[in-house]
C-alpha cells in the first residue's frame, strides 16, 4: 500500500521542475525578442554595426581604423553612383558605361579655331620700326590699367622663318613679317581707339581716309600662325622658310672686283648659295655671278 506523502511530494517536485523550464523557455524568448528588436525589421541597427566595428578596431589595436573607414567610404560612393545611373536611365540619359570610346576617338580631336573667328575684328597698327615689342607691352600694360580687356583682346607680331646665309652656311631664323607693323584684335569704339591711338609709339591704324579697315579671313589666317590639330596642337604648322633674297630685289655688292655696284637680281641658285645680278658696266647692264655672302640688301 503506497504512502499518500510520498507521492504528493513528487507532484510538488514535478510542477517546480516545470515551472523552472517554463521560466527558462520565458527568458530565452525575451532574449530572443531583445535581440530582434536590436536588429530591426532589416538587419542590424546602426547601433549594433558601429558597437562592432569599434569592438573590431579596438581588438586590432586602431591600426586599421584608416583602411575601415576607407571601405565604407568606397562602399558610399558605388551606392551613390548606382544611384546616379538609376537617376539617369529614367530620364533616358546617357551613363557613362554607355559611352562608347572607341567611338569618340574616330571622331578625331575638336575643329582648330580660326583666329578670325574669336571675338573681335582684326585691324593693322603702323609703329615706329624697331619698336614693335614695346609697342605692344605698352598696349598690354594700358588696356589691364584702363579696364579694357573686353574690348582689346589680342595684339600679334606676325613672324615669318626666313632662310639667311651666314659665312657660307644656310641659317633658317625668324623675322618679323612686316617690320614696323601690329595686328590687334579688338572690338573698336571711341574708347578702344582712344586707349590704343594713344599708346606711345603707336603712329595709326592703317585704312582708308584714316578710317581702320578690318583684316579678310584670308590675310589672318595667313599672316597669324594656327596650331595643327592633325599633328600637335602646340605645334604650329610648318611652312617653307622664306629665302632672304627675292628675285627682282635691288642689292649692293659688298665685296670682289664689282665692290659698291649696285644691281636687280635676275637668277637665284639656293642650292650652290649663288645669284646672278645685273649691274651697270660702262653704261650696259651685264648679269654678273655672286656668291650670298657677297651681296647685301639696299
Amino acid at each position: 500500500m503506497s504512502d499518500p506523502t510520498t507521492d504528493d511530494t513528487a507532484t510538488d517536485d514535478t510542477a517546480t521542475d516545470d515551472t523552472a523550464t517554463d521560466d527558462t523557455a520565458t527568458d530565452d524568448t525575451a532574449t530572443d525578442e531583445t535581440a530582434a528588436a536590436a536588429e530591426g525589421p532589416s538587419g542590424p541597427s546602426p547601433e549594433v554595426i558601429a558597437n562592432a566595428l569599434a569592438g573590431e578596431v579596438a581588438a586590432r589595436g586602431g591600426a586599421e581604423l584608416e583602411e575601415v573607414r576607407e571601405v565604407l567610404a568606397e562602399e558610399a560612393a558605388a551606392e551613390a553612383l548606382d544611384e546616379s545611373r538609376d537617376a539617369a536611365e529614367a530620364i533616358g540619359a546617357t551613363t557613362p558605361d554607355a559611352v562608347d570610346v572607341e567611338e569618340l576617338l574616330e571622331e578625331g580631336p575638336p575643329p582648330v579655331i580660326s583666329p578670325y573667328d574669336r571675338p573681335g575684328k582684326w585691324y593693322v597698327l603702323h609703329t615706329q620700326s624697331g619698336y614693335e615689342n614695346k609697342v605692344r607691352q605698352n598696349i598690354e600694360a594700358r588696356t589691364k590699367s584702363m579696364g579694357m580687356e573686353g574690348k582689346i583682346h589680342e595684339i600679334v607680331i606676325p613672324m615669318e622663318e626666313v632662310t639667311e646665309f651666314k659665312q657660307g652656311k644656310k641659317v633658317v631664323a625668324n623675322k618679323k613679317m612686316f617690320p614696323g607693323y601690329l595686328l590687334i584684335r579688338c572690338s573698336l569704339d571711341d574708347d578702344s581707339w582712344y586707349v590704343i591711338r594713344n599708346t606711345p609709339g603707336v603712329t595709326g591704324f592703317v585704312g582708308a581716309a584714316n578710317k581702320p579697315s578690318p583684316l579678310k579671313r584670308k590675310d589672318v589666317e595667313s599672316f597669324i600662325v594656327v596650331p595643327d590639330a592633325a599633328t600637335d596642337d602646340a605645334a604650329p604648322k610648318r611652312v617653307r622658310p622664306r629665302l632672304e633674297w627675292e628675285m627682282g630685289e635691288s642689292v649692293r655688292v659688298k665685296e670682289g672686283p664689282f665692290a659698291d655696284f649696285s644691281g636687280e637680281i635676275v637668277e637665284i641658285n639656293e642650292d650652290h648659295m649663288k645669284m646672278k645680278v645685273l649691274v651697270n658696266i660702262f653704261g650696259r647692264e651685264t648679269p654678273v655671278e655672286l656668291e650670298f655672302s657677297q651681296v647685301a640688301k639696299l
